[in-house]
């Protein structure tokens, strides 16, 4: 691969990189997570209470509503709305990350994880209060994705999209890394590395167009906010682990790459990371 080609290929921003991998046959995809599920499950950075309250008081539903989650993963942002005593249907394609979804669902019986994708699962037509995707929506064929959740929504029903962001590294620390990428993964895209929030905004608000343009749903509301986290240096790692430009590495230069990485940031930071990211939302109603 060229300078130029690898160059373009870091420019790519969140959305574009998953759109790539998105695009893959079904069975690819399903499969995508099952090496990392343990640390998507442990490291993934969890949607703040104050994001989901938020979202809610848009969203306006009833107590006791019915929502169809659709990826759900290890169950991340199933539990909060369990607890909040909704009753869930949530899809999730992956096994492995089906199999702990329904580990950290146990206590909540009005919870059921079905392991299957949105696209392999069967319309059931005006049934739910609300369709929540989690950091999953850009997963789906948007063909698919939009008129598919309008049509097992109820009258006036909402759709509830909830972001994280990748958490950062801060400008200061990433100038540590940055010849690490360079000299042994130039290929990893800058939002897998320490990209601008005004990039991620930028992606969001394109977002907020395609909701509208779908003509499936209306009155979009957005919000975003900044978040700080701690992470160890080994949970960091994991967390980069789970990320899919660095699953498509192949393993000899993905361990090289991590040890590099840990050996930099260990000099200069020791082993605790102050990280940042951007938790944000999409409210629209069916039209």
């Amino acid at each position: 691969m060229s300078k130029e080609s690898r160059s373009q290929i870091s420019k790519q921003t969140w959305t574009e990189v998953v759109a790539d991998y998105a695009g893959k046959d079904l069975g690819e995809r399903k499969h995508w997570y099952s090496s990392v599920a343990t640390a998507y499950n442990r490291v993934r950075p969890r949607y703040p209470q104050t994001v989901i309250e938020r979202a809610l008081e848009f969203a306006q539903l009833p107590p006791q509503a019915q929502i169809l989650e659709l990826g759900c993963g290890p169950a991340i942002a199933t539990v909060p709305f369990a607890q909040l005593g909704f009753e869930l249907l949530s899809l999730e394609p992956n096994r492995e990350a089906s199999e702990f979804a329904q580990q950290n669902c146990k206590a909540y019986p009005h919870v059921e994880i079905q392991n299957l994708a949105f696209e392999e699962w069967a319309l059931e037509y005006d049934r739910f209060d609300a369709v929540l995707a989690a950091t999953s929506w850009h997963w789906i064929d948007p063909a698919i994705a939009y008129a598919k959740s309008a049509a097992a929504l109820k009258p006036q029903g909402s759709l509830i999209l909830l972001w994280n962001t990748p958490p950062q590294l801060n400008e200061e620390t990433y100038q540590i890394v940055d010849a690490v990428y360079e000299t042994l993964a130039p290929s990893i895209p800058l939002y897998a590395r320490h990209e601008g929030r005004k990039n991620h905004q930028a992606d969001f608000l394109k977002f907020s167009e395609l909701i509208t343009d779908s003509g499936y749903f209306k009155n979009v509301k957005y919000e975003s906010s900044i978040y700080q986290v701690i992470y160890s240096l080994d949970d960091y790692l994991l967390l980069l682990s789970t990320l899919s430009p660095y699953i498509a590495l192949n393993e000899n230069s993905r361990n090289h790459l991590f040890t590099n990485l840990r050996e930099a940031l260990h000099q200069h930071q020791g082993d605790l990371l102050n990280l940042s990211f951007i938790s944000a939302f999409h409210i629209a109603h069916k039209i």
